[in-house]
């Protein structure tokens, strides 16, 4: 009587070994952590709604290869350093012509500071909203975070600037010590501005001048910002002196002479319309293929 249960436990045996595996091989196949990284040891993350999703491959420029923008690098990499090593710091607005070294200026902060625990937070536009959430995510969270917001402007009609300026405030929540925002815009004033809205300002019979309602209301936003740095276009000798530094980094110097690296970055910059360090960059790439597509 004992032997038929000993029988069913064999034949069952081989099916429940089966369950078994397939069950730990859907564990395996929906484990969502990096075995190489894990989203705790990231540098740089985005906000996607409800948390951080880490990026596990981020592009850090170095800060030295930055030229003409020398004196606003600086001025970043002091307040931030003060930042990282849980001093004050300034939220920070780098304005200026596109193609000037803004972005890569703060994605060079993490080759200089993530060693002391800084990371980048990458928010958008839009996102910045969601500013009450964010700070409650790394509130307490080990790390010094800059949550970092790239090309912020609003165009004429778009009213969610004003949700953006009374989140950057802070409203009744504190900000988390351990959080700063940097912002990157090609306009200082962030907002599309008109001739007509001077026509609100006034003046005292003293001379004082006084900004009209629209023009205050648009400033206010850039005023979030304690530290404004500039970077403005280059004149034809620094833009040079950049394609140079790029021809160095790609070989270029050792194929084409100088005076041919010269004409070269100079008729490309002419066809864009702009001198920038991005198109030094590209006049540097451009020759480059030309040179070993020659025979």
């Amino acid at each position: 009587m004992e032997e038929q249960p000993t029988k069913n436990w064999e034949r069952l045996l081989p099916r429940i070994e089966r369950i078994v595996d397939l069950a730990l091989g859907w564990l395996e196949a929906h484990n969502s952590e990096s075995p190489e990284e894990p989203a705790e040891e990231a540098l740089a993350y985005r906000w996607r709604g409800d948390g951080l999703v880490p990026i596990l491959h981020p592009d850090i420029y170095p800060l030295d290869g930055l030229i003409g923008v020398e004196r606003s690098v600086a001025r970043l990499r002091s307040n931030v350093g003060a930042f990282a090593r849980g001093t004050p710091a300034l939220d920070t607005l780098l304005y200026g012509e596109r193609g000037t070294g803004k972005s890569s200026a703060v994605r060079g902060l993490l080759g200089e500071f993530a060693a002391d625990g800084l990371r980048l937070v990458a928010v958008q536009r839009d996102e910045l909203r969601d500013l009450p959430a964010i700070f409650s995510v790394l509130r307490g969270r080990a790390g010094r975070f800059v949550l970092y917001c790239d090309d912020l402007s609003f165009e004429e009609g778009d009213t969610s600037y004003k949700e953006t300026k009374a989140a950057l405030d802070g409203g009744l929540e504190s900000r988390p010590e351990n959080v700063l925002i940097v912002a990157t815009s090609n306009r200082r004033r962030l907002i599309t501005e008109y001739m007509a809205e001077n026509l609100e300002a006034s003046h005292s019979t003293d001379g004082e001048l006084h900004l009209g309602e629209t023009t205050q209301e648009k400033i206010s936003l850039s005023d979030r910002f304690g530290l404004l740095l500039p970077f403005l276009g280059f004149n034809q000798e620094t833009y040079l002196e950049i394609a140079e530094h790029h021809a160095r980094l790609l070989g270029l110097d050792r194929i084409l002479g100088a005076e041919e690296r010269r004409t070269g970055a100079l008729r490309f910059a002419l066809e864009r319309g702009t001198r920038s360090g991005r198109t030094a960059r590209h006049a540097c790439i451009e020759m480059l293929q030309s040179a070993l597509d020659d025979p």
